[in-house]
């Protein structure tokens, strides 16, 4: 059998979760996790302007790969940590503005089974998995697991702190209007906070892989977009980092493989890089099998209550829906495969436990 790769186990002392914690502790606001050692230095000093800005799918491995090691981002690189399990913008990004971990919030991938509706739900959209169709006349995400940023809790304590992204108004569609609102904010008057996310490169990355020119020029724009920005200010602590990293893959669809389907309640959820099972109480031992022969080169399956001993979502206490939201098993991809499950097919993914997907820079500019 094929060696897995070293996998890069998660550290909810050192991650994405602990970044926003970070920010509560800067402006004395009670903290609802440890705060992340690496921006507590460069937090120490007092600033007109803190901002955090999130390039989705920008992991350690890509950031080397495809820009200039004497450019603006890698020449400023103060560190390198981890982003949570799974390592994907559902959770990662939940746990950037919320300081909690993806156990404590429960927003854990691309796609959640529910028990409340009974649905796998595809958690930004809203929809049934592999579907258009609405899964409630609500939102079950925020319905079932809502939670308060830290923008929302810095401007409720009575500071100032503002969000930036694609989906909020007024609707920036570019890294250029990104930064655009970011230097219009920082040039207000008094301390303030910004979160800032861009949603690339992720998009490119899935569709064009991780060495393609698409996402090298992409990205070399961000750059040079950023720079010109932190160029244009003054008294202000940038703080540029990503979600996830990503890593190309191959893949197989898992209906394709009837004696697996054939053992479950459902169709899996969470990622095609990290899969959860329900599978049905006489058919366990079948299922092992059947998927240890057919992915254990490729996959790594533990029972969920062995990876929730094992703190791979956090350590922090359960969101109440958590455990039922799981299922009885956990598979793990260990090295350049994804198992999809509805008829997507990406270049690159993210999700798992490899370097290029765990692992996230901390750029840091200082104005």
């Amino acid at each position: 059998m094929k060696e897995h790769k070293q996998l890069v186990w998660p550290d909810y002392a050192n991650c994405i979760a602990n970044l926003p914690n970070s920010i509560l502790k800067k402006w004395n606001i009670p903290t609802v996790g440890g705060t992340l050692p690496l921006a507590d230095k460069y937090l120490d000093k007092d600033y007109k302007n803190v901002v955090v800005l999130i390039l989705d799918g920008m992991g350690k491995v890509i950031l080397e790969k495809l820009l200039d090691e004497n450019g603006p981002f890698r020449s400023h690189l103060a560190g390198v940590y981890k982003s949570v399990f799974l390592s994907t913008t559902v959770a990662a990004t939940t746990s950037a503005m919320s300081g909690l971990q993806p156990c404590e919030h429960s927003w854990l991938g691309w796609d959640c089974y529910y028990p409340q509706v009974d649905k796998n739900v595809t958690v930004f959209l809203n929809t049934v998995q592999g579907t258009e169709e609405p899964a409630a006349d609500y939102n079950v995400a925020w319905t079932v697991a809502p939670y308060e940023n830290v923008v929302t809790t810095i401007n409720k304590a009575g500071g100032k702190a503002y969000g930036c992204a694609p989906f909020l108004e007024p609707y920036p569609n570019s890294i250029e209007e990104i930064c655009a609102q970011i230097k219009d904010l920082c040039e207000e008057p008094d301390q303030k906070y910004i979160y800032a996310y861009w949603n690339q490169p992720d998009g490119l990355l899935h569709r064009n892989g991780c060495s393609s020119n698409v996402v090298k020029d992409a990205l070399e724009n961000m750059e040079e977009v950023v720079n010109k920005l932190v160029k244009e200010l003054d008294d202000t602590l940038i703080m540029i980092t990503a979600d996830h990293g990503h890593i190309d893959t191959d893949y197989v669809v898992l209906q394709d493989y009837p004696n697996i389907c054939d053992c479950l309640v459902r169709l899996p959820s969470l990622e095609p890089r990290v899969l959860n099972f329900f599978v049905k109480e006489d058919k366990k031992k079948i299922f092992e099998k059947e998927f240890t022969k057919e992915f254990g080169d490729k996959f790594l399956l533990m029972p969920m209550e062995e990876a929730i001993e094992k703190n791979l979502f956090g350590t922090g206490r359960h969101h109440e829906n958590f455990r039922s939201m799981l299922g009885d098993y956990l598979a793990i991809a260990t090295d350049d495969l994804s198992i999809y499950y509805i008829d997507e097919r990406w270049v690159s993914m993210h999700g798992s436990l490899t370097e290029d997907e765990m692992l996230i820079p901390l750029i840091v500019f200082d104005t």
